[in-house]
């Protein structure tokens, strides 16, 4: 729980208020805007997330997912280092787990492939101009 801590306190030191903002922005549909507005700190939206059950010492995945749609990704890494080294989830782990989100080209792993030639739509040419 003490490197669950010092993770929040290291990302709340690398969060400005300008960041804050966008992060609050980012989670706009799961905070109300009264309540968000009440939130003017990290530590503060943190303790939100914590009290909404979106974020615990084993669930990640909201705050990386906040953190990958508002392109902060020194703070994604933070969060998935502390994933990997503290909590033992490898990124391929996840995938099975479904535990956390992962960085946008290996959570759609599945789906990037070539498509069969069954699933290929084969298009008529255009008509031709008389």
């Amino acid at each position: 729980m003490a490197e669950y801590s010092s993770l929040l306190s290291d990302l709340s030191e690398n969060i400005t208020n300008e960041d804050l903002e966008q992060l609050k922005s980012a989670c706009k549909e799961d905070i109300p805007e009264d309540q968000s507005n009440n939130i003017t700190s990290s530590k503060e939206w943190f303790s939100y997330l914590e009290k909404n059950d979106k974020l615990a010492h084993d669930n990640l995945s909201y705050i990386e997912h906040i953190f990958e749609i508002s392109r902060r990704p020194d703070l994604l890494t933070r969060v998935i280092e502390y994933r990997t080294t503290v909590l033992k989830i490898s990124e391929d782990d996840e995938i099975d787990t479904k535990l956390t989100r992962i960085p946008s080209a290996k959570k759609y792993k599945d789906i990037i492939r070539q498509p069969s030639e069954d699933e290929i739509i084969k298009l008529a040419p255009p008509p031709k101009k008389v």
